[in-house]
């Protein structure tokens, strides 16, 4: 069972709030005897989170004691870089630029900020902010840097920014503020550390992250239902949640990614938080990173002679990146951005005007971008590896007089037929160049896609948090391939228990 326990200064740092037997002043939780425990969390209200503060003392002796503190050291580190928040807002809903544009008092420029105008002056506590309009960047904020109150400053110059943002205290909190506190304070504390419902019938938790508006998501529900079945069988309780529940991460024993992952998204930063805290991740940071980028997939294949198609990274700059795949490549070539997914970012150019066209396009997107070598085939080879092992098969059949398996035009996104069959029945040599691809990224789980033309096997990608939907990856196995995964994490988790 979790324990909660708030760090303030002194006790009468908490007097405008309900007593609290969980309230500990610096002094008591450094003389305390509390054991190193993953479920114990810490509030830390200190007043000054300066480097070597008391504030700064509370979050790095939370941490050595294996607490789970809000704000970490490493959060009180990055509000302390500057460069690390000065975060563009000309993407948020215009909601929120309505109200900055409404809220702003105008400034004098001063001799470093030359071009600001306008600037608002915030608090924001646990991820709420009085004014509701505000609540996207709150969260958003609360989600990159978990604090229980910031002080924001935006500024606008050519458009709004974030220029400072600082821990607050709550002893500083005056009338209506420390009403929002401690509305947003109960709200958080109720939603991180409820109970979570019949855990004790389980020998581990999972959290498994999804997106339910998600237009393509990795698993379908009926897969994410079967996934949670095969985790009770073996003692895992498999608990859905989503990209709210970020603090709630230590409450589990493993994270399982079901939503389409990026670099810059909260996918990755789940997938680090969970590894920080010694959870069992799949996909795991390095996995993520390695398998979203396509240059650096490219790279690593080729240099580790892994069979690909011919491929080309040519440069936002290069003056002659046309004619190199021309003479290198030839017609039809494909070019692709680093980090597309369900064929998505992908063009064929069948001659010259079409590859300008194309690498226009896609350099609109990417500084750098792949041309590759086309192979035609009926369909690709998608194989399953979990743990350095193929678990599935399947063959994904390009869609009826296209060139990819998904063809994305108007609402609809079509895309072609697909068989699966036992891993035994696939060419060893198809299976191998999967293994071999999958062992230079890591021992997760991963969809590799290759395509085969005659002899030659050509590795076209590997894909961390792979496709399992219902009636798919799982028609030859079944219930089977949800097992085996779940069995991956439970030797993982008791594994890590052990240590």
């Amino acid at each position: 069972m979790s324990r909660l326990l708030i760090v303030v200064d002194r006790e009468k740092d908490w007097a405008p709030y309900y007593p609290s037997e969980d309230v500990l002043t610096f002094d008591q939780y450094l003389q305390s005897s509390i054991s190193a425990n993953s479920r114990t969390r810490v509030i830390n209200l200190c007043q000054s989170a300066r480097y070597l503060s008391r504030g700064y003392y509370c979050s790095l002796l939370a941490e050595a004691r294996g607490h789970n503190v809000v704000p970490s050291v490493m959060t009180l580190n990055d509000l302390s870089r500057k460069g690390l928040f000065s975060l563009q807002l000309d993407e948020l809903d215009d909601s929120v630029l309505s109200w900055l544009e409404a809220s702003g008092a105008e400034i004098s420029p001063d001799k470093d900020d030359k071009q600001a105008t306008h600037e608002v002056k915030i608090k924001t506590y646990f991820g709420q902010a009085e004014n509701p309009e505000l609540k996207p960047v709150a969260r958003a904020l609360f989600d990159r840097f978990p604090c229980p109150v910031l002080e924001v400053v935006f500024r606008r110059r050519k458009t709004w920014q974030i220029v400072s943002m600082k821990p607050g205290c709550p002893a500083d909190l005056k009338g209506e503020e420390q009403d929002h506190f401690a509305a947003a304070f109960d709200r958080f504390s109720s939603m991180v550390w409820r109970k979570p419902r019949a855990r004790r019938r389980y020998r581990f938790d999972l959290a498994m992250l999804v997106n339910p508006d998600e237009e393509m998501p990795p698993s379908d529900k009926v897969a994410l239902d079967r996934f949670e079945k095969a985790g009770r069988k073996l003692g895992i309780n498999v608990e859905q949640i989503s990209r709210r529940d970020y603090m709630r991460l230590p409450e589990y024993d493993g994270l399982f990614i079901r939503e389409t992952t990026a670099i810059d998204h909260h996918t990755y930063r789940f997938a680090r938080k969970a590894e920080a805290e010694g959870m069992v991740v799949i996909d795991d940071p390095v996995s993520i990173l390695r398998c979203t980028n396509k240059v650096f997939l490219a790279d690593l294949l080729k240099n580790n002679k892994v069979p690909t198609p011919k491929t080309l990274i040519l440069s936002k700059d290069q003056k002659d990146s046309a004619e190199q795949v021309i003479r290198e490549i030839g017609f039809p070539a494909v070019i692709k951005i680093p980090d597309g997914a369900f064929s998505r970012g992908v063009t064929k150019a069948e001659d010259e005007k079409s590859l300008k066209e194309g690498l226009k396009e896609l350099f609109k997107q990417s500084a750098l971008v792949l041309a590759q070598e086309y192979l035609y085939t009926d369909y690709d080879w998608r194989i399953g590896v979990l743990g350095g092992r193929a678990i599935y098969a399947c063959k994904y059949f390009m869609v009826e007089g296209h060139w990819q398996i998904y063809q994305h035009g108007g609402a609809e996104v079509d895309s072609g037929g697909f068989e699966t069959m036992p891993t035994y029945e696939v060419p060893k040599n198809v299976i191998q160049a999967a293994l071999n691809a999958t062992r230079l990224i890591g021992n997760g789980l991963y969809g590799v896609d290759i395509k085969q033309s005659g002899n030659r096997v050509a590795v076209i990608e590997v894909n961390d948090n792979p496709s399992i939907d219902s009636d798919v990856e799982d028609g030859f196995l079944g219930g089977e391939l949800y097992t085996l995964i779940m069995q991956e994490f439970l030797s993982r988790m008791e594994a890590n228990r052990r240590r």
